[in-house]
């Protein structure tokens, strides 16, 4: 299992929350939800403002890093933190709204998640998803093919990198016999400041499970310094400090269909 550092993951705090706080903005506020799952909280911070949007509300973060958990226990608020894995997600009474930022790109077999997590809510409940796009963008593909021409490939092999991301039909086709859907794409170019942008921002995601495979820290900063000279030449730093980095997102808001009854 991939560890995770909440200082590191929070290096770019500004642009990892925008995706999560623009589909926040978008769950319909026709509805008090009463039960809500936040899957892959994280630091915990989207939790915690649900719980402040909907008072009322039994409000629960879940993630599979206790150190990520850490940080969120610290958060004021009234959330119930629970460690777990998403995939075997199985709450005892059905939620009203299933919010996911940046997590379900980790997890394979969109066709069968998906459908699955919103078979879960209560009728009328609404899941709220972010996912990355990023399974075939420069950064990614960069990476894999640094593993794979490093002296560490074979300790590299097993490794699991972040997911494909089907089409926007394709997801559409998956829920709509279960939900009323809405699906839209945004690609958010950000300008990163400091040296090694895209190496430090990697740092706190896709690159902890390819670092944990290696042995030692000599190895580690080996391995860095390879990706460090691949991605350099996609993502220069500019002459103002900035490196600029396009990042694909897909957004979904799904509402479960009233006449499914409470098992789907």
């Amino acid at each position: 299992m991939t560890s995770w550092d909440p200082n590191q993951y929070e290096r770019f705090k500004s642009q990892r929350d925008r995706p999560a706080l623009d589909l926040m903005v978008q769950v319909p506020t026709d509805f008090s939800p009463r039960r809500i799952w936040d899957l892959g909280c994280g630091t915990g911070e989207h939790a915690a403002l649900l719980s402040l949007r909907h008072p009322e509300a039994d409000v629960r973060g879940l993630d599979a890093s206790e150190a990520m958990l850490g940080r969120a226990r610290q958060r004021p608020g009234k959330v119930q933190w629970v460690q777990g894995d998403i995939a075997a997600f199985s709450p005892t009474e059905p939620p009203d709204l299933i919010f996911t930022n940046a997590a379900l790109q980790w997890l394979p077999d969109h066709q069968t998640l998906f459908p699955r997590l919103v078979s879960l809510l209560a009728p009328g409940g609404v899941f709220a998803c972010q996912v990355p796009v990023t399974f075939n963008a420069v950064w990614h593909v960069k990476l894999r093919a640094a593993a794979a021409e490093s002296p560490w490939s074979e300790a590299m092999k097993r490794i699991r990198d972040v997911q494909p991301v089907a089409s926007a039909q394709d997801y559409y086709d998956w829920l709509t016999p279960l939900a009323e859907t809405d699906i839209w794409s945004t690609t958010y170019l950000h300008a990163l400041e400091g040296d090694d942008a895209i190496v430090e921002w990697m740092k706190g995601t896709g690159l902890r499970p390819y670092l944990q495979a290696l042995a030692t820290e000599a190895e580690r900063e080996s391995f860095i310094a390879l990706y460090r000279r691949s991605v350099a030449i996609d993502f220069p730093q500019r002459e103002d400090g900035v490196t600029l980095f396009p990042f694909p997102r897909l957004f979904i808001i799904a509402r479960r269909r009233d006449d499914l009854g409470e098992q789907g």
